[in-house]
This record gives structure tokens, C-alpha cells and sequence, in this order.
């Protein structure tokens, strides 16, 4: 009898411990079933997004609202994307870059605010589906070559700002929108 409960005992302990076990591999299943999900659904709006910018670059109506501004030697600073951005309406470009201190600067908010004529924009996309969006800006402070260069796949995007009579190029690096759906707050333009 007691060889028959002991028999008992070890059978009913071995088979919730198999239950266990195919509960973990139930779960662990269903935690890879979520995040495959989960990366498709980032990937469906990462695209969605990216179709949105090639439509603003297209349409020549976007705004790129920078996160982090680059400098010539590669060193960098992390800024408000609402007031530090370039955008382009038609054939006007707004540059703006304004720090995050006290002193203000002749925009108002800390900065600088330049306007200019857009001539000769050129669009163009690589194999990879890379774009590349250059164009040449002339106004009462500003004459600069911009080249804006985005990636397949996001709004993620870089504009880069060389000046024709200088050398101190400057990067604004964040994500480009169209003007309707960006919130950005522009100062007083020299």
C-alpha cells in the first residue's frame, strides 16, 4: 500500500511539474508572438511616417524639427526641437537655432532666425531608398547651400547647413514633418 501511494505521490508531483513546464513554453511562445507584433506595428508607423516626409519633401511643404544640433568638429548639443528647426514652404526656406539659456538672441528666443529664396532644388534617391534633398538658400542674412538626407524607412533625417562665405557648417539631425503637422514656434527673422 504504501509502494502504491508512494507511486502515487511521485506521479502527481512529476506531472505538475510537466503542466509547469508547457506553461512556461506557452508563455514564453506568446511573449514572442507579442513582441513580433509589436516590431511590425513600429515598423507599419515607422513607414507610414517616412511616406508622410517623401510627400512633404515632394511637395516642397515640410518642417524638420531638430532634437540635437551638430557642429563642425563634431561636437554636439541636445536642443528644444520647437524652436530649432529648418523648414521650407513653396520657395522660401526659415532656418532657426535657438539655445536653451538665458541670454536672448536677435529672434527673440535665444537665437538666430534667417529667411531666404529657395533655388535650385534637387531631389534625389539612391538604390537603398535613401533621399537626398539639396538646395541653395539666398536672403538678407543667409546664403547657404542646405542638403537635407533621410532614410529609408523614418522621418529621420539630417540638414545639413554649409554657408557660402565661411566654413562653420552646422547639422540639425531630428524628424521631418509636414508644416501642417509640426509644432514649432518661430522668432523674429533678421
Amino acid at each position: 500500500m504504501k509502494r502504491i501511494m508512494l507511486m502515487l505521490l511521485i506521479l502527481a508531483t512529476g506531472s505538475g511539474a510537466m503542466m509547469g513546464q508547457t506553461t512556461k513554453a506557452d508563455a514564453d511562445s506568446v511573449k514572442k508572438v507579442e513582441k513580433a507584433a509589436k516590431k511590425a506595428a513600429d515598423a507599419a508607423e515607422q513607414m507610414a511616417l517616412y511616406n508622410e516626409a517623401m510627400e512633404a519633401i515632394n511637395a516642397k511643404d515640410f518642417v524638420l524639427e531638430a532634437e540635437r544640433i551638430d557642429f563642425k568638429r563634431g561636437n554636439y548639443v541636445y536642443v528644444n526641437s520647437n524652436v530649432n528647426f529648418v523648414s521650407m514652404k513653396d520657395n522660401k526656406a526659415t532656418i532657426q537655432l535657438a539655445f536653451n539659456f538665458a541670454p536672448s538672441g536677435p529672434n527673440g528666443i535665444g537665437g538666430i532666425t534667417v529667411e531666404g529664396i529657395v533655388s535650385n532644388p534637387v531631389i534625389k534617391t539612391n538604390k537603398k531608398g535613401e533621399v537626398s534633398l539639396s538646395m541653395m538658400v539666398q536672403g538678407v542674412a543667409v546664403s547657404a547651400n542646405v542638403t537635407i538626407r533621410m532614410f529609408r524607412g523614418s522621418n529621420k533625417c539630417t540638414a545639413t547647413v554649409t554657408p557660402n562665405f565661411n566654413g562653420n557648417r552646422i547639422s540639425f539631425v531630428g524628424n521631418l514633418y509636414q508644416t501642417e503637422a509640426s509644432n514649432v514656434f518661430k522668432g523674429r527673422s533678421i
